[in-house]
């Protein structure tokens, strides 16, 4: 077994992990972290099963180094609808009483 493909299988196992939290969890901090998880898993399959001849292959990096900037921003712009939610829905809540 190869290291490529070692890495590909552990990103399979992370990416099913995240969608297990993705789907089982509630919170919404919690999918958030979940879909972090996803993400991971997808890149780390990425970063295996790009190489050439036992060397790495740049274009596969560079994808994954751009998804991994994307995916900080992803998750601050979540984080941050997460929190306004929770603001606003108890404000509603209030509200209704």
């Amino acid at each position: 077994m190869s290291a490529g493909l070692l890495y590909a299988l552990a990103g399979a196992a992370l990416f099913a992990f995240g969608v297990a939290g993705l789907i089982l969890r509630s919170h919404p901090l919690r999918k958030i972290l979940a879909f972090n998880v996803m993400g991971s898993g997808a890149f780390l399959v990425l970063v295996g099963l790009g190489q050439r001849d036992g060397t790495a292959d740049p274009v596969p990096q560079a994808m994954v180094l751009t998804g991994i900037v994307v995916s900080i921003a992803a998750t601050a712009l979540a984080l941050a609808l997460a929190r306004r939610q929770r603001e606003h829905g108890n404000d509603k809540e209030e509200r209704d009483a």
